[in-house]
């Protein structure tokens, strides 16, 4: 195995993908890399949905770390374990590196490991090592898509994950867009209004907006990681459903309904809208008066996580989508990130989008139609929503 090829660093030579980063037009640095523990002993686990800059985000915290923190190169271990089949492939890597790390004399390293989520059973391997003490003074990163989510296996690092945390990288939000386009933190009408206009057509992606990746690259994501579920879902029947959802957007829908849509039974449309939701594609708002009290069998909103996502999720499944509908997506989004709750009400008189802790928010994507609304309600026309986005900070940490 070729440990050098992932760790140019060793010989002091610049990362390939670092050196791609130095010629992007809009490159940043994620604020998510700061809240990664790295005080021994820590298990960290990255999640989210492809393409949103997971790696490259690793590699430049280990550009970070090698320019102002680490005196020996070695210290700090990548590997792309794309190319591993299963446990005992990863633990021979493991082992090669522990054995380096000795021979170099190294008490405390950083490991990362990207893509685990492609290896049979990856975390037989690394509980093995955590059991019998040999992570013990390292800083262990574990990355990949968020069908690590799906294959239950977090769980097995219950009470052994010391000071790690799991972070779930999303594309950016509005807040991280408006700096990475302009390059200042202070919100100006002018260049939020621009900023907004141009992330309902990019999304949070990056890549896109370097014109890295194509829609297509995000649908082709999506299918394979339907395809490689345990119990694999057919990408057909999901595009079939995400068309009826975003046909009926923004309106309150039910499985029933939507399963008469599209021809199928409600069960198989709530089982994939399950899986939609824990692939990061799919944010269920169920309906709720003031938060306190959810009525789960009433008719639920359905958003899509991303503008971008959503125009090409539309694309693949050809139907329309109206930009009035992705003014409410991004708004209960970036609460949702926020709170990591979200509720919608609907009375008689009106309906209100977003219901958070302390907050009740309707959003307009034009100017207001005059009806009224009880005092404690924002009102966001269409000009209110890029300050209003700006003001919202979050944190990626789950736990």
């Amino acid at each position: 195995m070729d440990l050098e090829e992932y760790n140019p660093w060793w010989f002091h030579e610049e990362d390939p993908d670092i050196e791609e980063w130095n010629t992007l037009e809009y490159k940043y640095m994620p604020s998510w890399i700061r809240e990664l523990s790295l005080e021994p002993f820590s298990v960290n686990f990255i999640i989210g949905p492809r393409r949103v800059g997971k790696t490259l985000g690793v590699k430049l915290l280990i550009k970070q770390l090698l320019e102002n923190r680490i005196s020996n190169p070695y210290e700090i271990f990548y590997y792309d374990c794309t190319m591993l089949d299963d446990q005992n492939d990863l633990l021979d890597v493991l082992r090669a590196y522990l054995k380096l790390k000795e021979s170099k004399r190294i008490k405390s390293s950083l490991i990362f490991l990207d893509e685990v989520t492609s290896v049979r059973n990856w975390w037989k391997g690394i509980i093995d090592l955590i059991n019998r003490k040999k992570l013990r003074n390292d800083v262990v990163v574990i990355m990949g898509s968020v069908l690590i989510n799906l294959d239950r296996s977090i769980g097995h690092f219950a009470g052994r994950r010391g000071n790690g945390k799991i972070l779930e990288i999303m594309p950016l939000g509005f807040r991280d867009y408006y700096q990475l386009i302009f390059g200042v933190e202070e919100y100006f009408e002018r260049k939020g209004q621009e900023a907004f206009e141009m992330y309902l057509k990019t999304g949070g992606y990056a890549a896109y907006l370097n014109r890295r990746i194509r829609k297509s690259d995000i649908v082709g994501s999506l299918k394979a990681d339907l395809r490689s579920l345990e119990r694999e879902k057919d990408p057909e029947t999901a595009r079939e459903i995400l068309g009826a959802i975003i046909s009926k957007a923004p309106s309150p829908v039910s499985y029933s309904e939507l399963a008469r849509d599209v021809g199928i039974n409600r069960d198989t449309v709530r089982s994939y809208i399950s899986v939609l939701v824990e692939l990061k594609i799919l944010l269920e708002i169920p309906f709720s008066e003031h938060g306190k009290m959810v009525l789960q069998n009433k008719n639920r909103k359905i958003a899509i996580r991303d503008p971008l996502m959503a125009r090409a999720l539309a694309e693949w499944a050809k139907v329309k989508l109206e930009d009035s509908v992705l003014y409410e997506w991004v708004v209960q989004e970036h609460l949702y990130r926020k709170f990591r709750e979200i509720y919608y009400f609907m009375s008689e008189n009106y309906e209100i989008d977003a219901v958070v802790p302390g907050m009740r928010v309707e959003v307009k994507s034009g100017k207001s139609l005059g009806r009224r609304y009880p005092s404690d309600v924002i009102i966001l026309t269409g000009r209110d929503v890029p300050r209003f986005l700006h003001a919202i900070q979050y944190h990626h940490a789950l736990e």
